[in-house]
This record gives structure tokens, sequence and C-alpha cells, in this order.
């Protein structure tokens, strides 16, 4: 099993985007980015240094993506 990575939220992000999340809107600290093709599945990420492995975790699973899957993306 690979080990989660170290990432901020905007690295989050842009490893994101290369998988058709784009950048919906922002509010306070959070980045909300939206899925460019049909269910248009949204996504809220952290805008922190270093996002917690708990919160990492469930996103990866919102995503749809593996922890592997996002190692490669970064």
């Amino acid at each position: 099993m690979t080990r989660l990575p170290v990432v901020s939220g905007r690295q989050l992000a842009k490893a994101l985007a290369k998988v058709g999340y784009l950048f919906d809107h922002q509010e306070g600290s959070h980045i909300i980015l939206r899925h460019q093709s049909p269910p248009h599945r949204r996504l809220t990420i952290p805008d922190h240094k270093e996002i917690a492995k708990g919160t990492l975790r469930q996103i990866i699973r919102e995503s749809g993506l593996s922890v592997a899957n996002l190692v490669q993306l970064l």
C-alpha cells in the first residue's frame, strides 16, 4: 500500500486539475473544485500548508482516485 504524501491544498488542487477538477470558487480558506464532465462532482479542499492525513484520504476517496494515482499526479 502506498503511503500518503505530504501535500498542500494548492498542490492538491493542481494535481486534481490534471484529471478534470477545475477551480470553481473559494470560500475563506477552502478551495472548491468542480469536475468538468457530468456528473459535475464537487470537492472541497482546505487551503492549508499541509492537509491532514484523514482529510486527504477522504478527498482521494471522493475524487475516485487511489493513493497511487494521486502520487503519480503530483
